[in-house]
């Protein structure tokens, strides 16, 4: 048998180690505490996002722009503890990229770039810190294209699961069933279709609405209009019914011959969703007789039955086969 652990031993663990965290949070407190109160100067690497704007009229962009550079910054402890707090919060702050006189394609050496255009490094002057250069990434490939738009279909990505005696009842309804796309041509000439971001409802006992969110094609470079569609499903409890005086049809007829079904309707049971079931006519079952499999010498013949796609089945078909009545046609 193992050996069982002292109770004082683990006791003894557990409070050592209670005592580093504790210790360890002092210590960084201690520590960040020094920073924002010292008047000393210190550099620090901070995410800054990159805009890239004026966008020449009638291009998009192929490939995605980095949104943020890592760039280190100068100032007072407690300014660029300052800046780390609010940096996200301030639309001001941030790398500027000028596209304007760009065709199609052009890298841009950031360093360089900020160094010759240093108005392109927006800091809000509150927070008290200095620019000093860009450590990640040290350029910025901007690829564009013609701009294009087209309407192409969406197709919801979503499976229903309906709980135990409940069933899907008809297609979905999908406001707008087409959406518009946006951005380069060679992006937006490719998509022939969008799907909506992939969800899942189990157990489902009552009518489905949701809006449902675009799933974005190749990131943020092409654009959606609208972002997002309305989805509805019917979901209804199984039930029973049973459908009279549904007519027989005779397929394949001959010009020569005039034919009669004995009897000339049928009956039978379906099952579906209660709701849908109960508005089903007779004439939305399809009854018929091929009259290609008549032979003189037999009498009566099976029939076939098609029914309506949201009926999950039928059973009792009454009768299951149908006399052919065939004379020779007068005049």
């Amino acid at each position: 048998m193992g050996k069982v652990s002292n109770p004082k031993n683990i006791k003894s663990f557990l409070f050592l180690q209670k005592l580093g965290i504790r210790i360890g949070a002092i210590g960084l407190a201690l520590l960040l505490w020094l920073f924002v109160v010292s008047e000393n100067e210190y550099t620090m690497v901070v995410d800054v996002p990159i805009e890239a704007r004026n966008l020449p009229a009638g291009h998009a962009h192929k490939e995605e722009v980095p949104s943020s550079a890592k760039v280190r910054l100068r100032g007072r402890g407690r300014s660029l503890f300052k800046t780390i707090i609010l940096k996200n919060f301030i639309p001001d702050f941030k790398l500027v990229l000028d596209l304007e006189r760009i065709s199609e394609e052009y890298d841009f050496l950031l360093n360089d770039y900020f160094e010759r255009y240093p108005q392109k490094v927006v800091i809000p002057s509150t927070f008290e810190v200095k620019y000093v250069e860009v450590i990640y990434p040290s350029s910025v490939h901007i690829s564009l294209d013609e701009y294009k738009e087209k309407v192409v279909p969406v197709l919801p990505n979503i499976l229903i699961q309906p709980a135990p005696g409940f069933t899907l009842v008809g297609d979905p309804i999908i406001s707008p069933e087409k959406v518009k796309i946006a951005g380069s041509w060679n992006l937006v000439e490719n998509v022939s279709m969008v799907f909506s971001v992939p969800d899942t409802v189990l157990n489902a006992t009552n009518q489905i609405s949701l809006s449902l969110t675009l799933e974005a094609e190749r990131g943020q470079l092409i654009e959606y209009t609208p972002k997002n569609v309305n989805f509805q499903q019917s979901i209804q409890s199984i039930s029973e019914r049973i459908i009279s005086e549904i007519p027989v049809e005779i397929l394949n007829e001959r010009e020569d011959l005039q034919v009669f079904v004995s009897p000339q309707t049928v009956s039978l049971t379906v099952v579906g969703g209660m709701n849908y079931i109960a508005n089903l006519k007779p004439n939305d079952i399809s009854i018929t007789v091929d009259f290609n499999l008549w032979n003189a010498q037999q009498q009566f013949y099976n029939v076939k039955v098609q029914a309506p796609a949201d009926v999950m089945e039928w059973m009792d078909l009454s009768p299951k086969s149908i006399e052919l009545v065939v004379t020779k046609r007068v005049g």
